[in-house]
């Protein structure tokens, strides 16, 4: 099942001392931030913040929230996670959300076989790497065409034609 509210960073520390906030994203770009005026402080979506302002500043988002107005009061946010409603979000298509990854089932498109489940993404720069966890071996993926033929995170199942190689080490 899939979450209503999404992680999206986390707070590192504070900017200056009127209270604006550093924000760690956890994006592909930090600039996906900026195209959002409200976050959440929990996964159920009960504490809203507002943001009055926000910048890119290096690898991290500067953020200014209202009702903060002090480096004390954004102190208290310092190790918080913020979370967007998944309705508010649009990605782009074949794009998906790495927490939706996590715990599918990966089977070879070709021989119907379960190779085991996704356990990890990693960002390598020039494509994304999954690890397949089975048993207690973990093989690592690389998100190309190539490889991955289909993904349905609402039906649970995506489907990869592995690298020669990959599994065969597999018991």
């Amino acid at each position: 099942m899939q979450k209503k509210y999404i992680e999206t960073g986390r707070v590192v520390g504070t900017h200056g001392i009127a209270g604006e906030l550093r924000v760690q994203p956890w994006s592909d770009t930090p600039e996906f931030l900026l195209g959002f005026s409200s976050f959440f402080l929990d996964s159920q979506g009960l504490t809203k913040i507002e943001t009055v302002s926000s910048r890119v500043h290096g690898n991290i988002v500067l953020m200014k929230v209202k009702d903060v107005g002090s480096i004390e009061a954004a102190e208290r946010l310092r190790g918080k996670i913020l979370y967007l409603n998944r309705r508010d979000i649009t990605l782009e298509p074949g794009a998906h959300f790495i927490q939706d990854l996590i715990g599918l089932p990966v089977f070879h498109a070709e021989t119907g076989e379960r190779l085991g489940e996704i356990s990890d993404v990693s960002k390598t720069g020039a494509n994304d790497v999954w690890h397949i966890a089975k048993d207690a071996s973990v093989w690592l993926i690389p998100v190309i065409p190539d490889v991955v033929r289909s993904v349905d995170v609402e039906g649970g199942r995506v489907e990869i034609i592995p690298l020669r190689g990959i599994f065969d080490d597999e018991d």
